[in-house]
């Protein structure tokens, strides 16, 4: 934008300076021109007096003497008889023309030439021929136009210096506004832009301040929502636990109270995630293989009583990613349901962890059913199924957060594969799950 306004502005400039400066050299070399025939003339015509009254002589001494004043347009006199006094000069058509009694000026190719006539001599009429040359016609010319040329490109100078302090006084604050911008979409809701500049600078600015309130407001009610229904689940919950306790067997009531405690722990990170202000960071680091060969452990037996076929393949060592271990154990988690649930019994499955260039990690989880509808799975609330349609939407932004990505495909057997690419942290990640070191 200021490049833009200081172009339009020396184009504007350029424009009105040509119109202006153009006419007046052109009336310049004009004057000069007229300037130096009108001296000439004078001086020609200075002579007239001398030539009918003086002598040959005298006359010849005066000529000679005004020529040698100024050599620069010579002056010829032409007396009656054919003699000529002065600067020799070729009796021209012109020159005959004006010994007829006419006075005149001509154009030549290397000048002026100017023919007085003077009448009343006793032998007939002479004539004074003084001659311009084109170097007089255009004396002082060039500098003239050079003056006018430093004047237009100063004024030129200063009207870009103008447009410069001009645009930087838009570009600036403009330049803010984008700034702020680029704040709240990195999610610092807190950014807020001054106003100054234009007025219409001013609205944009105050338009994005309310805008940026605005989400903040939504945001926080939202927070408060999915907090609100979540502590709903907390009575079911309670009942859930104490049913669990009334069972006979000990292992079963183990078992049952291990999940209702999972259930539990993920309410309440659902209530404290959600009152917790967003963190843009993004700056947790888990063991990707540790938490995957845990998850693949946990749905092991299910999938024993299914009569599924489960292979794991997870590497030897640490394979850190930047996510938290709940969001990779639920990612984890969401695919493997899938399969459960979208496939039939007895359909096999297999789990891949594997290292991710330039770093990070794939997931791979790859089944034996009917494959993936032609329509996008991810896309949220899509299903074909019946359920929610939210668990791969969920997976699919739990890879976007940690730098990675989620793709959708077909096995070689026919079935679905989904694969997850996991970012790699920005530290070095110990086994378990903890920050990263900035």
């Amino acid at each position: 934008m200021r490049l833009r306004i200081i172009l339009l502005v020396v184009a504007t400039s350029s424009l009105v300076l040509v119109s202006f400066l153009l006419p007046l050299a052109i009336v310049l070399r004009t004057q000069a021109a007229d300037r130096a025939i009108s001296t000439a003339t004078i001086q020609a015509q200075g002579m007239t007096p001398l030539v009918a009254t003086l002598r040959r002589s005298s006359l010849r001494l005066a000529v000679d003497q005004m020529n040698a004043e100024n050599g620069s347009t010579p002056i010829t006199v032409f007396l009656p008889g054919g003699r000529e006094l002065g600067r020799a000069a070729p009796r021209s058509a012109a020159v005959r023309l004006a010994a007829k009694g006419r006075s005149f000026t001509t154009a030549m190719p290397a000048g002026v030439e100017i023919l007085i006539a003077v009448e009343g001599l006793p032998a007939g009429t002479a004539v004074i021929r003084t001659f311009v040359p084109e170097s007089q016609l255009r004396h002082g010319v060039t500098r003239a136009w050079l003056l006018l040329g430093c004047v237009g490109f100063g004024l030129l100078a200063l009207s870009v210096a103008v447009a410069d302090q001009l645009a930087r006084s838009l570009v600036r604050p403009l330049a803010a506004v984008a700034g702020v911008s680029d704040r709240l979409a990195t999610g610092d809701l807190s950014a807020r832009a001054t106003l100054a500049g234009p007025p219409e600078v001013r609205r944009v600015g105050a338009g994005l301040n309310h805008l940026a309130a605005r989400i903040g407001e939504l945001l926080a009610h939202e927070r408060e929502t999915v907090a609100d229904l979540s502590h709903r689940l907390r009575t079911p919950l309670t009942a859930l636990r104490i049913d669990a306790e009334s069972l006979h067997d000990p292992a079963g009531r183990a078992q049952v109270l291990d999940d209702v405690g999972a259930v539990e722990r993920t309410v309440s990170k659902i209530i404290h995630d959600a009152r917790r202000p967003a963190d843009p960071g993004g700056n947790a680091v888990c063991e990707a293989a540790m938490v995957v060969a845990e998850r693949a452990a946990f749905w092991r037996p299910l999938a024993e009583d299914t009569e599924r076929l489960m292979t794991v393949h997870v590497p030897r060592g640490q394979l850190p990613v930047r996510l938290s271990r709940e969001d990779l154990a639920t990612c984890a988690d969401i695919l493997l349901e899938n399969v459960f649930a979208h496939t039939p019994d007895g359909a096999g499955c297999a789990i891949r962890l594997s290292h991710r260039e330039p770093g990070g990690a794939w997931l791979v989880v790859a089944d034996e059913g009917p494959g993936f509808p032609q329509a996008d799975p991810t896309e949220r609330g899509r299903s074909s199924a019946g359920s929610t349609g939210l668990g791969l939407n969920i997976a699919r932004r739990i890879a976007e957060s940690s730098g990675g990505t989620l793709m959708i495909g077909r096995s070689a057997t026919g079935g679905g594969v989904v694969t997850v690419g996991l970012g790699p942290p920005s530290g070095v990640a110990e086994p378990g799950c903890r920050r990263a070191v900035r």
